[in-house]
């Protein structure tokens, strides 16, 4: 069966309940758009200077690999899942690019794509097993940092040259991690919401029983959005070591909870089938210059001298996503 078919043999239940679900408009995007500004004028506040070319490009250094890996959890999330295995197994990656891309490419370049497809092979084993995707996840967590301290085990190696340069690119008037998120929020967005592959992923997990009914296969589909959970993770890993130029096993532990967080905080909801990748691109943008802001923060009239620790990053990352919550259970309890 076609996926060029979806329109014609989705159920009534299952396409209606796929569109349905699916964000409408710019509604999904407003909230985080709101936070996004809110953060650029509170460092517009305290170091306008950092508003500039140069400075979007020091406060956002990290950004594409975050949303990278953002993306990679909105696939899972697509079909109602849940990874927590993301950021060791960007970490993973990040080893992988560092020591074994560098010094012999093929090889590196095939451990890799085996792990996408050992990814896809998560998603068949989810299914077939009835697993929670969540047990499944951090299990794995546990693979991929193995892994990784087998490969690198204390930090180091080298960012491969072309890797290196392709993230260290400076277009004219547009700093590179911003363009480079326009362009991942542009593929993501007509790839999940314009076609009818994306309907189908969406539709799987609105209402999984309808789609089988349809004759469906969730197994395959399963296996395709973590073989997209996959390849995203493993695109986060080389941007993460292109940007660093070396590598750590535990470098992007953290990466796991900042994807959900993107992903949540731009639209998605953990009940399946509604998600907005330019709200989950604007999400991962907004927690990284909330990272920044606090570095900016200060209080010169009360506290001279008063500096916020960079351990309250992670909080105020959290604050912002628990506000944003807050305001989305509003609204949604007064729409009829």
């Amino acid at each position: 069966m076609s996926l060029s078919q979806t329109g014609d043999r989705l159920p009534a239940s299952g396409a209606a309940r796929g569109r349905q679900r699916a964000p409408r408009g710019l509604a999904p995007i407003l909230l985080p758009t709101f936070s996004l500004l809110i953060v650029l004028l509170a460092i517009n506040y305290f170091n306008p200077r950092a508003i500039s070319y140069f400075g979007f490009n020091l406060m956002l250094n990290l950004a594409v690999p975050v949303t990278l890996a953002t993306m990679a959890q909105l696939c899972v999330i697509t079909v109602n899942d849940l990874d927590l295995s993301i950021g060791a197994y960007v970490g993973f990656i990040a080893c992988v690019a560092a020591t074994l891309l560098a010094s012999r490419p093929w090889v590196g370049a095939a451990i890799i794509l085996g792990s996408v497809a050992l990814y896809a092979a998560l998603g068949a084993l989810v299914y077939l097993r009835q697993l929670p995707s969540i047990v499944v996840t951090v299990g794995m967590s546990f693979v991929w940092l193995g892994l990784a301290l087998l490969i690198l085990p204390t930090p180091g190696g080298q960012a491969p040259g072309w890797l290196h340069a392709l993230v260290s690119i400076s277009p004219p008037f547009v700093p590179f991690p911003i363009l480079a998120a326009l362009v991942i929020a542009g593929v993501m967005h007509v790839v999940l919401m314009q076609t009818a592959f994306g309907t189908l992923l969406r539709g799987a997990g609105g209402n999984e029983a309808a789609m089988a009914r349809a004759g469906w296969s969730m197994l395959r589909i399963k296996i395709t959005a973590y073989a997209l959970a996959g390849l995203f993770g493993s695109l986060a890993g080389m941007a993460l070591v292109g940007v660093t130029t070396s590598a750590d096993a535990n470098m992007a532990n953290n990466y796991t909870l900042l994807a959900v967080a993107g992903a949540i905080l731009g639209g998605a909801e953990f009940t399946g089938g509604r998600i907005s990748p330019i709200g989950a691109v604007i999400g991962a943008l907004t927690l990284q210059l909330a990272a920044v802001a606090l570095n900016f923060f200060r209080l010169p009239d009360l506290l001279p001298g008063f500096r916020i620790p960079s351990e309250w990053q992670v909080g105020a990352q959290g604050l912002i996503l628990i506000l944003i919550l807050a305001v989305r259970a509003v609204i949604s309890r007064s729409e009829p």
